[in-house]
């Protein structure tokens, strides 16, 4: 019998990656033990959450919602703090993470979808990054090759990630004596959770969850995902309107990237806020309860 399954382009083993993200993987379990059998500090949790925090918002609201899809404006400050926190996300620069997502965005479930969910969840959640990708397509990211901090971070990216992704949390722990929960908790026990909930955006919300807006693509809601992401799990309203600052669009959504954003406009910190008319919306949801009750 003959199959249907679409045949996709093997890829070679990128072993860089491959030997960092197992290297990553057991420091973050050793931050485990660290806690547990080492010398547990409230202080070094309290950080870690902190650093969750930064570095979360650095790639939802920075390299997702400003950079890969301008739905805001923000000042040198703000975007500098994104950049500085998005680096110790050990995600790639903006530009180049950017060029991938708006890819994405173009040709999602398609052979140059860099995170493609129909070549498998495994490889929607990580097994892309541990292959040799073709070299990223900077032509549709001209506004970025313009800007000058953008192109800054990029270029001095790997020394970014080391300072602020490792030895700022290693040295903040020398304030109250757990340098080395400051290096393993908040530096790579955070990293490897980060890692899992940026990449459950890729996976899960391409997997399972409701799809009230659209279905022509695998994007769909998930609530936990939304949890675990500072509000990037409401996907499926993502890909039906990249152009809207918010991914929880209404107000009891849980979208703290959305709250944060919102609120650094209310101190002229940000501008310029786009967002969808609920006319569009309501039209979106109208046409797919239409289509199920067709069905």
């Amino acid at each position: 019998m003959n199959s249907t399954a679409p045949i996709f382009e093997r890829r070679p083993v990128d072993w860089l990656n491959l030997i960092f993200l197992c290297a990553t993987h057991v420091a973050g379990l050793a931050g485990i033990a660290w806690m547990i059998w080492g010398q547990f500090s409230w202080w070094t949790a309290g950080l870690a959450l902190i650093y969750f925090a930064f570095c979360g918002v650095g790639i939802t609201g920075g390299y997702h919602r400003l950079f890969s899809h301008p739905t805001y404006k923000a000042n040198w400050a703000v975007k500098l703090f994104y950049l500085l926190f998005g680096a110790a996300s050990v995600q790639n620069s903006a530009l180049k993470w950017s060029a991938d997502h708006r890819t994405h965005h173009r040709k999602v479930d398609q052979e140059e979808d860099p995170y493609n969910i129909r070549r498998g969840f495994w490889w929607a959640h990580m097994g892309w990054v541990l292959t040799k990708a073709k070299p990223p397509d900077f032509r549709h990211v001209p506004d970025l090759l313009a800007d000058p901090l953008v192109q800054w971070q990029h270029r001095w990216y790997v020394p970014l990630a080391v300072v602020f992704g490792a030895l700022l949390p290693l040295g903040l722990g020398f304030l109250w004596g757990d340098p080395i929960g400051g290096l393993l908790v908040a530096g790579f026990l955070r990293l490897v959770v980060q890692y899992h909930a940026t990449f459950a955006v890729n996976s899960v919300a391409h997997y399972m969850g409701s799809q009230p807006y659209t279905d022509e693509n695998s994007a769909r809601d998930h609530f936990v995902t939304a949890v675990i992401t500072l509000g990037e799990g409401y996907h499926n309203f993502h890909h039906r309107f990249q152009g809207d600052y918010r991914n929880g669009v209404r107000w009891y959504h849980l979208d703290p990237t959305k709250w944060f954003v919102w609120g650094l406009s209310k101190i002229g910190f940000t501008w310029d806020l786009r967002r969808t008319p609920d006319e569009r919306i309501l039209q979106a949801k109208a046409i797919m309860r239409e289509k199920r009750a067709a069905a």
